[in-house]
């Protein structure tokens, strides 16, 4: 598949990734990708083609979740990077389809995004990764709040915890966000003093959407 009509937005958590996709389809009438959309195929997996993605969907018991070590965890998280690769490629080649400029966040690994698109049509966007494992909790989203609840319910809410804030600083290390920030597409880094429209701005700028060269 040549992406020549999708732009994507792949990067670090916690950077705005999802709110980049959704003011770029309304600004010029697109078709918004916002993260997880590959969930809308969820339902229909099989277990032995998607292990890792349909490992939540049919879990009885989530404290197992939670009580996983930070091996375990990142493995999951890596699986499910590959499996939602295979999803996302089926869903955009339908889209495309529609003959509309497609803007996703997405989880496509920026080694195999070189081999589908080019440097017009991705942009990395990155927070510091220490923002993602203490904020993780922040948010009001009820997936994360019930986890947080779970936690809480251990023997050991404290021990429990920390495992849980390891899970989340093996996925969201260091190397991993050099490893984006030198992946050779344009980068945009957050910056809290920065409105939503200035970065609009800039994404718009990197995927040539400006008018410059035509998008």
């Amino acid at each position: 598949m040549r992406a020549d009509n999708i732009y994507f937005i792949n990067g670090t958590a916690y950077a705005g990734k999802s709110t980049m996709v959704r003011l770029l389809a309304e600004k010029h009438n697109g078709i918004a990708c916002e993260e997880n959309y590959q969930d809308s195929l969820l339902a229909g997996l099989s277990r032995e083609d998607f292990p890792c993605l349909t490992y939540t969907r049919d879990l009885k018991d989530w404290s197992e979740f939670i009580r996983r070590t930070p091996d375990e965890y990142e493995a999951w998280i890596n699986g499910c990077t590959e499996e939602c690769t295979i999803l996302e490629l089926r869903i955009l080649e339908k889209l495309q389809e529609q003959k509309k400029k497609i803007f996703v966040d997405t989880n496509i690994p920026v080694e195999r995004l070189k081999r589908i698109s080019d440097r017009y049509h991705v942009v990395i966007m990155l927070a510091d990764p220490d923002i993602s494992v203490k904020r993780f909790f922040d948010r009001p989203d009820k997936e994360k709040q019930f986890l947080y609840q779970l936690l809480l319910k251990e023997n050991d809410p404290q021990q429990a915890m920390e495992n849980f804030r390891e899970c989340l600083r093996r996925i969201n290390s260091r190397e991993r966000y050099d490893a984006f920030l030198h992946s050779g597409f344009p980068v945009v880094l957050r910056d809290d003093k920065r409105t939503a429209e200035e970065t609009l701005s800039i994404v718009e700028g990197l995927f040539r959407l400006d008018g410059r060269d035509g998008g």
